[in-house]
């Protein structure tokens, strides 16, 4: 199995077929999780299947990026009341080694009504494309984090987003450069501004990056896992989870 087929057959023995034997194949026995409800290791989440398959969740999968041994699937979870939420929607991302796999982070959020520009939480561009230019487009959204996101030359900001078209899946901002100042501004105001401090994992695939970084919102530690697409050396949309971090979970890994 290739690297994506081995996390997609994870998924959905976990998800959708709950099957425990298939499950217990595919992940690695000290399977180490970041999801801060969930204890480590591959027995919890195995052991919880039979109370998923009893809840009705299920869960579609709305892009997947993979680079190394680094899979992130865009997804939604619905009837996720076991998670917090009639529906959410996520980034998971797996590391797999040995054909296993190994780690997993994810950020949740509930499903939110339409941006100001009428765009959902998931909808817009799937197709994975360029491929030869992953790399480069890996460069233009890590540059973009450092400069804008960490707060290091933000006035560079027009270097990475088109100026011509940015289309905005994040529910409270609307498309195009002014719709993220305006929102940006509108945050700060509020007292919400917006801080990112640390990029943990950046995982591209041709015109796909899929960013996780902590920070801030306010106050109150807060992750980000950002998607962009890129085309023409310019980011043209975006779809972000944003989730709070809390001070305790069920394990010791942390939420990166």
């Amino acid at each position: 199995m290739t690297i994506t087929e081995t996390v997609l057959n994870a998924v959905s023995a976990l998800f959708i077929q709950f099957d425990p034997e298939a499950a217990t194949e595919l992940l690695a026995p000290d399977y180490i999780q970041h999801n801060p409800a969930v204890p480590t290791g591959a027995a919890p989440i195995i052991g919880f299947i039979p109370a998923l398959k009893a809840s009705g969740i299920t869960i579609d999968t709305h892009r997947v990026i993979t680079e190394g041994d680094f899979v992130v699937l865009h997804t939604t979870y619905n009837n996720a009341q076991a998670f917090g939420s009639e529906t959410l929607v996520a980034f998971d991302v797996f590391r797999v080694e040995g054909g296993k796999v190994a780690e997993h982070w994810d950020n949740l959020q509930p499903l939110a009504a339409p941006n100001p520009s009428g765009r959902l939480m998931t909808d817009g561009g799937t197709e994975v494309v360029d491929l030869e230019k992953t790399a480069e487009n890996k460069a233009v959204v890590t540059a973009f984090v450092t400069d804008v996101l960490h707060g290091q030359a933000p006035e560079n900001i027009a270097n990475y987003i088109s100026a011509d078209t940015y289309l905005q899946h994040n529910p409270l901002v609307a498309d195009g450069l002014d719709g993220l100042g305006a929102a940006l501004a509108a945050m700060a105001q509020a007292g919400q501004k917006m801080r990112y401090d640390e990029t943990h994992l950046i995982v591209a695939e041709g015109n796909f990056v899929f960013t996780a970084s902590e920070g801030a919102l306010g106050d109150t530690p807060t992750a980000f896992f950002d998607l962009f697409r890129v085309a023409d050396g310019k980011i043209v949309e975006h779809w972000d989870t944003i989730s709070e971090i809390p001070a305790e979970m069920s394990h010791e890994n942390g939420k990166f």
